[in-house]
């Protein structure tokens, strides 16, 4: 008799994680047309309470959160967990208080694209998380997005830094 024991934990993993990250385009195709653009506002709300998951699965496997190096490692930790081993990032360590996390490949995205989303859609979905998990994981953290393949660029870079400092870098300029 088949049953989940059968089956390999990288298939089972495969398997979960492609419907992981599928599913936030299934919701967005079926629920956008009833709900116009209050979808986005409750979409939003969605993806930064799952971004709590991101503090639970960190606290729960004692991932560092420290400095802003182990943020970086830790987030790609998570979203892998979540969204599966199709999710290729890497992260760099551009000071003592900062990081870049370098996305190469997202499923969440390719999901989206193959489910009938736009990468807009795909974005806010990731914002808010990745916005959100950063300083639940680290108050003393920010993080902001540099590029992103939903917007078109070849690969996502999350910044992350003091709090200070990524507001600093973001403020807009004076003329």
């Amino acid at each position: 008799m088949t049953g989940p024991g059968s089956i390999p934990d990288d298939v089972k993993w495969r398997i979960a994680s492609e419907f992981s990250a599928q599913l936030p385009a299934l919701y967005d195709r079926t629920f956008r047309t009833a709900l116009g653009d209050q979808y986005d506002e409750m979409e939003q709300e969605v993806w930064m309470e799952v971004s709590k998951i991101a503090f639970t699965i960190a606290k729960n496997l004692n991932l560092p959160v420290r400095t802003a190096q182990e943020l970086a490692e830790t987030m790609r930790t998570i979203m892998t967990i979540l969204f599966g081993p199709e999710f290729k990032t890497e992260a760099l360590e551009v000071s003592k208080d900062g990081s870049v996390i370098i996305i190469k490949r997202c499923p969440i995205l390719a999901q989206g694209y193959g489910s009938g989303t736009d990468g807009n859609r795909t974005f806010r979905k990731c914002m808010a998380f990745v916005l959100t998990a950063i300083p639940q994981l680290n108050k003393d953290f920010s993080g902001r997005f540099v590029r992103t393949m939903c917007t078109g660029d070849r690969q996502c870079e999350i910044k992350i830094q003091k709090s200070g400092i990524a507001q600093s870098t973001t403020a807009p300029k004076k003329r």
